[in-house]
């Protein structure tokens, strides 16, 4: 499997501030990678340009084989690149298949423009199943489920949207262990079907538990990039904390 994500010499600029400056790494397909560093240390920034909020001020990205100028999210959207935020773009007051298929709904031919209820209730449970997640019924209202349980929603639904690439902000934020194990289930799920993983954690044990490579940020220096087999918890730790 290819490389889905390359960036090289990735520079950012607000007016005087340098944010970031001369990042580079790669991100196979299927790969999960950590990004990482304290607050400050420009994780943000850098999700903002994969993700199109923001243009590089320097640099080259190569999405899927191609150079790329994103000038939006939706354009990042539209080539693989999906987003999760830790609100997760749910509605609480409606059932979890209208959730699932909100803004992208199967609706009869004709002008009467009639939802294809059954048919999504029954592609939402099926797609929800294949990635290992059981829930009781699809006609549940989102605010009724746990943050687990929307977590991993959110995360299939973008899988099944046709995500590449797939970017998750502090996803067992306020998440019980349990709820965070069942959660790197569906992450490492999703990464054997071949989509990328980025993860933004502040939790480096419970990062260090599922990601494959390990990118270090520091005040908008890339300053590691390590896989698994070539760092520790504990220097990746030291790193993060400044004692390098």
């Amino acid at each position: 499997m290819g490389d889905i994500l390359q960036l090289s010499n990735i520079q950012k600029r607000f007016g005087t501030v340098q944010a970031l400056r001369d990042v580079n790494f790669t991100i196979a397909q299927g790969e999960i990678v950590a990004l990482i560093g304290d607050n400050g240390a420009g994780k943000s920034t850098l999700i903002k340009i994969i993700s199109g909020y923001h243009a590089p001020s320097e640099g080259r990205m190569v999405f899927d084989g191609r150079e790329v100028h994103l000038r939006s999210p939706n354009e990042a959207r539209s080539l693989g690149i999906e987003t999760v935020y830790q609100d997760l773009a749910l509605v609480e007051n409606l059932s979890l298949w209208r959730n699932f298929f909100l803004g992208k709904e199967r609706t009869s031919a004709g002008w009467l423009n009639v939802l294809r209820r059954e048919e999504m209730e029954e592609a939402c449970m099926e797609a929800l199943a294949d990635m290992g997640i059981r829930l009781r019924s699809t006609r549940e209202e989102v605010g009724h489920m746990s943050g687990g349980e929307r977590q991993a929603v959110a995360i299939a639904r973008a899988a099944y949207f046709g995500a590449k690439l797939l970017i998750l902000d502090e996803p067992t934020a306020a998440l019980s262990v349990k709820e965070t194990e069942r959660v790197f289930e569906i992450v490492k799920e999703v990464s054997r079907k071949g989509v990328s993983v980025i993860l933004i954690m502040h939790n480096l044990g419970q990062v260090y538990q599922v990601a494959d490579r390990f990118v270090v940020l520091e005040r908008g220096v890339q300053i590691g990039n390590f896989t698994r087999d070539q760092t520790t918890l504990d220097a990746i730790t030291q790193m993060v904390v400044g004692v390098h």
